[in-house]
């Protein structure tokens, strides 16, 4: 199993919506680094929802349902989708201040890479992020 983060924005798109809707197909993904990191899902895998814009924080947490496959609203082969689940909100957000003031971090897609909105997250960070929801 692998574990991810995934970007939104909660005025577009919050883990309140993804709770309501029980599935959701996240879509919308240009970045050719965000598609490979989307076309290297499998299903099982774990992913932290991450709000953007004011909030700056990881709110929840989702199962990937499906492995990728092609954006069926898109006629471009190379935009790649998955449909996922919530499994359960953080008992408190993690900011994203939280994370930049911990060492351990530093290499961090979110730290190092602001705008991508699709990022691997390794085990040991993954582990430390819900730590520090607590």
């Amino acid at each position: 199993m692998a574990f991810w983060l995934l970007k939104t924005e909660p005025s577009t798109y919050s883990y309140g919506d993804l709770e309501r809707d029980k599935k959701t197909t996240w879509d919308g993904v240009s970045n050719t680094l965000a598609l490979k990191h989307i076309r290297s899902m499998k299903k099982g895998d774990l992913a932290f929802i991450y709000h953007s814009g004011d909030e700056k924080a990881v709110v929840g947490i989702a199962e990937i349902i499906s492995n990728p496959y092609p954006d069926p609203k898109q006629h471009d082969g190379k935009l790649a989708v998955v449909d996922l689940k919530p499994k359960g909100k953080l008992n408190a957000p993690v900011t994203l201040a939280a994370v930049k003031a911990r060492k351990e971090f530093a290499q961090f897609e979110l730290v190092r890479m602001p705008r991508l909105s699709v990022m691997p997250v390794p085990a040991s960070l993954w582990k430390t992020v819900l730590t520090m929801s607590k």
